[in-house]
């Protein structure tokens, strides 16, 4: 009896030992444990309830849209030829046998001629001729002129295509990416786009990046049209992109999915992130425990602490309490922001739960040594 005894009492004392030395397992750590790496507990992360104040302050999302710089360039001659541009003509003789047209034939094109770098071309039978600075109507006019006095009504049709010299670069989400001429019709922004296609992305997603030479400025879509200002004026060498919205936010801890998620629309709140990562756990979650964990800027952190002696990027934790009478409401104002990490944390009787369930199955394991003792 006394070493059957024995036998239980060990086996206890091991599965204690075991349940001391080892950790429950779960999806991160508790709402206690995000508190002592507080400030206040010589942490190194503000830790802030979400009132309708802080919601308000810490919702600052920074919005797009092209700097003066692209706002105030004027439209371009569009029109005039540049060294660089690569232009078809075509002449058409009122003769059998004219200068340039094959036997048989009354008319001839020469594709492809490029604009040099001093800005001529060579015409057979007009010579060299200036073409920079002239738009292919005005062209047109002076090859006319140089040939009619070789062959009689000469007609003459000038037209440009994608070069080195006034083009833009389309490429992303559009139809056909490529390098197009800036011509009449395509001198702004939406006009182009349309050229190259149209954009092939969800439109309330998709951003508009141009680049000239040094200077980069992105603008939504969706704002583009809203806006005749954001139609801007083209540059020749621009670089045109459409992409999706590269923004996202990982889910953490007691949620119907963990992973990193990308942005669905331009403002995505605090609810509407945890609904798209599935809502909150409802055998798991605490909702007195769910955390935004973001860098935020020291003007902005200076505004939610009511400080102004933070400088650099600031860590903080905002919590939100989603059984607050206004809770729900907190977290539909508060805005999630690129690279935030939202975490809910397990509720209490979780662990309660898993602590039991571990001194259950080590009791009967412990029965079932002390069987085997016996």
């Amino acid at each position: 009896m006394y070493s059957t005894r024995w036998a239980r009492g060990a086996a206890l004392l091991a599965v204690a030992a075991l349940l001391a030395s080892c950790g429950l397992p779960r999806s991160g750590p508790s709402k206690r444990e995000i508190y002592k790496s507080s400030v206040e507990q010589s942490g190194d992360a503000f830790i802030v309830s979400v009132d309708a104040e802080v919601a308000r302050a810490a919702s600052v999302v920074p919005p797009l849209g092209f700097t003066n710089g692209f706002l105030g360039a004027g439209v371009v001659g569009s029109d005039d030829i540049r060294p660089g541009d690569v232009l078809n003509l075509s002449v058409w003789e009122n003769v059998d046998n004219g200068l340039l047209a094959a036997q048989g034939l009354n008319s001839t094109t020469l594709q492809q001629v490029q604009v040099d770098g001093d800005g001529y071309i060579f015409v057979p039978y007009a010579g060299r001729i200036k073409a920079a600075g002239n738009t292919p109507e005005a062209l047109r006019r002076v090859i006319t002129g140089k040939l009619e006095s070789q062959t009689p009504d000469p007609q003459v049709t000038v037209s440009r295509l994608a070069g080195d010299g006034a083009t833009v670069s389309v490429m992303g989400g559009v139809g056909a990416q490529g390098v197009y001429p800036i011509e009449r019709p395509t001198r702004t922004l939406a006009a182009m786009i349309a050229r190259a296609g149209g954009v092939v992305i969800q439109p309330e997603i998709a951003q508009i990046t141009i680049t000239r030479g040094t200077h980069t400025s992105t603008v939504w879509l969706t704002d583009l049209y809203d806006d005749p200002r954001y139609d801007i004026a083209l540059r020749p060498g621009d670089i045109i992109l459409v992409e999706k919205d590269q923004r996202a936010f990982t889910a953490l801890g007691a949620t119907g999915g963990q992973h990193r998620v990308q942005f669905e629309t331009q403002e995505l709140s605090a609810v509407e992130a945890i609904a798209q990562v599935g809502g909150l756990s409802t055998n798991f979650a605490d909702p007195t425990g769910v955390f935004v964990l973001r860098e935020e800027a020291p003007e902005i952190a200076n505004a939610v602490l009511g400080r102004g002696d933070l400088a650099g990027p600031v860590r903080m934790a905002y919590v939100l309490d989603l059984t607050e009478p206004s809770g729900i409401f907190n977290a539909r104002d508060f805005m999630i922001r690129d690279d935030d990490t939202i975490y809910v944390t397990e509720a209490p009787y979780v662990q309660w739960h898993k602590t039991l369930a571990a001194l259950t199955g080590a009791a009967n394991s412990a029965r079932s040594v002390s069987n085997v003792a016996d």
